[in-house]
C-alpha cells in the first residue's frame, strides 16, 4: 500500500503537504503553549486585594489567558500606598504596570510624567456612561490619565425613624441641622446630634470641604490656583463646627474622631446625624445593627439658597509610563472598568459604581435600594484641589484647621497662616502652564 502511494506522484505531493502542515500546526501550538503570559503588576491596599482577586482578577485571567495580573497587597493606609508608588517612580525602575489611584493622586502623578495619556483610548460615547465628576477627576492639563473603577462621595446619614416620629423632614440648612439635633437630644432620643471626623488627617479635609462649600466658600480653585481659606465663609464654616462641640450637638472629642469612631457611635443608636461615606450603609443595616432599616441619606446641608455637596472620593486605574506592557495594561483597564465587570464587583464587594447606568440597574437597586439617591448626591460633588501639590496643601490645611478646632490658634490666625503658606507653595512649585483643566 505504502509503495503504491509513493509510486503515485500526486498522492506523494498531497501527503508531503499534509505532513508539513501538521508539523507547522504542532510547532505553532507548542510555541503558544510555551510562551509565558504577560504579567501586569498592581499594588493595592491589603483590604482591597481580596475582593479584587476573588471578584475580578480570576475572571479576567480566564478570559485573557495571555495576561496575568499580579496583585501586590500593600499597607492598609492609602497614604502609604501613595508613598510606595512615589518612591518606585522616583527611583526610576517602577515594577508597577497598572496604577490604582485615589482621586487626589492623579494630578500629582500626571504632572510628574509617571502616567500614559489615555485621552484617545475612549470615545465620547464610551466616556458618557461614566459619572462626569469621576471622569473629570482623571484629567490634568486637558488630558485623561485615570479611568474610574469605583466612586465614593460624602453623605449625611440621618435617623429616618426619629424624624418620622416628629413629623420632621430631613434638614436642608445648617440651622435646621442644629435645631433638629437639639430637639432630639432634649427629648432623650439621642445622646448626640451631629457626628463628623475631626482628627488631623485626610478625613478632616474631606469633611471640611463639604462644610466650606455649604457656606459658599472654597479652598483652592484648581484652575486659577486662587486660595480662599482666609475669606469670611471659611471662618463661618469653622465657627459652625466649634459651636456644634460647644453646644454638645457634637461630642467634645470630635477632634479625635476618624470614620470608624463616628460610625460606631451612630450605629449604636446614639446620634441623629452622621457625616460619612457610603460604606456605612450596609454595616448600619446589618442584621445585628440597632438601627437596621431606620436610616436615610442625603447631601450635606448648606446655607439658604445654596446646595449641599458631598466630597468626591473613589479610585481609578492608569498605566505607568514605564510599563513594558502598555497594550496589555489597557486591555486590563477596559475589562476591569467595563459595565458588566463593575456590576459584578459592586454586587459582591459593595462598592459604589463609577458608571451612571449602574446606580439604577435593577439588580443593583434590589440589593442596594439607596443607590438612586447616591446618584443624585453624586451629581453635586465637590472636588478637593486637582493639583500636583495636593499632599502638601492638604497637610497645611490639616495642621491649621486642627489648631483652630482645638483652640490652639484663633480661626482668623490659623486661616491667615494656612493661606499664606499655601500661596507660597503654589507660587514656588507650580509653573504657569501646570494648571488643571478637565472637560
Amino acid at each position: 500500500m505504502i509503495r503504491t502511494i509513493f509510486k503515485n506522484p500526486s498522492i506523494t505531493l498531497v501527503s508531503m503537504f499534509l505532513i508539513s502542515f501538521l508539523i507547522v500546526i504542532l510547532l505553532s501550538t507548542h510555541q503558544v503553549i510555551s510562551t509565558p503570559p504577560v504579567v501586569l503588576n498592581l499594588l493595592l491596599t491589603a483590604p482591597d486585594a481580596k475582593p479584587w482577586r476573588e471578584n475580578i482578577i480570576q475572571e479576567f485571567e480566564y478570559t485573557h489567558p495571555g495576561i496575568k495580573i499580579n496583585l501586590i497587597a500593600g499597607p492598609n493606609a492609602t497614604n502609604l500606598i501613595e508613598d510606595l508608588y512615589t518612591s518606585a517612580f522616583i527611583l526610576g525602575d517602577s515594577p508597577y504596570d497598572l496604577i490604582n489611584m485615589d482621586v487626589i493622586w492623579s494630578g500629582k502623578f500626571a504632572a510628574a510624567g509617571w502616567l500614559l495619556d489615555l485621552t484617545d483610548h475612549l470615545t465620547p460615547q464610551e466616556l458618557a456612561d461614566f459619572s462626569p465628576t469621576d471622569i473629570g477627576a482623571g484629567y490634568y492639563e486637558g488630558k485623561l490619565y485615570r479611568i474610574p473603577i469605583r466612586s465614593d462621595v460624602g453623605v449625611l446619614y440621618y435617623r429616618q425613624d426619629l424624624l418620622n416620629q416628629q413629623g420632621i423632614k430631613p434638614p436642608q440648612t445648617f440651622q435646621e441641622l442644629q435645631q433638629i439635633s437639639n430637639l432630639l437630644k432634649q427629648q432623650g432620643k439621642v445622646k448626640w446630634g451631629y457626628l463628623w471626623q475631626g482628627r488631623q488627617y485626610e478625613g478632616l479635609v474631606a469633611m471640611f470641604v463639604e462644610i466650606l462649600q455649604g457656606f459658599g466658600g472654597f479652598w483652592i480653585n484648581s484652575d486659577t490656583l486662587e486660595v480662599g481659606l482666609d475669606q469670611p465663609e471659611t471662618l463661618k464654616a469653622i465657627a459652625f463646627l466649634q459651636e456644634a462641640m460647644a453646644q454638645q450637638i457634637s461630642p467634645p472629642g470630635s477632634t479625635t474622631y476618624m470614620e470608624e469612631d463616628t460610625r460606631r457611635i451612630f450605629q449604636n443608636g446614639d446620634a441623629a446625624f452622621l457625616r460619612s461615606w457610603p460604606y456605612v450603609w450596609p454595616l448600619a443595616n446589618a442584621q445585628d445593627s440597632p438601627i437596621k432599616n431606620k436610616i436615610g441619606i442625603k447631601a450635606m446641608v448648606a446655607i439658604p439658597q445654596k446646595t449641599g455637596s458631598g466630597c468626591l472620593g473613589g479610585w481609578g486605574l492608569g498605566i505607568a509610563k514605564s510599563s513594558k506592557h502598555p497594550q496589555e495594561a489597557w486591555e486590563a483597564i477596559k475589562y476591569l472598568t467595563s459595565k458588566e465587570v463593575q456590576k459584578n464587583f459592586i454586587l459582591n464587594a459593595g462598592f459604589i459604581p463609577s458608571r451612571i447606568s449602574l446606580f439604577t440597574d435593577p439588580d443593583v437597586v434590589e440589593k442596594y435600594p439607596h443607590y438612586p439617591k447616591l446618584l443624585e448626591i453624586s451629581k453635586g460633588t465637590v472636588y478637593r484641589p486637582l493639583i500636583p501639590q495636593y499632599a502638601q496643601v492638604s497637610d497645611i490645611l490639616q495642621r491649621y484647621l486642627s489648631a483652630a478646632l482645638t483652640n490652639h490658634l484663633s480661626p482668623e490666625t490659623a486661616m491667615k497662616l494656612a493661606s499664606s503658606e499655601t500661596r507660597q507653595l503654589l507660587a514656588k512649585n507650580i509653573p504657569q502652564n501646570a494648571v488643571h483643566s478637565n472637560t
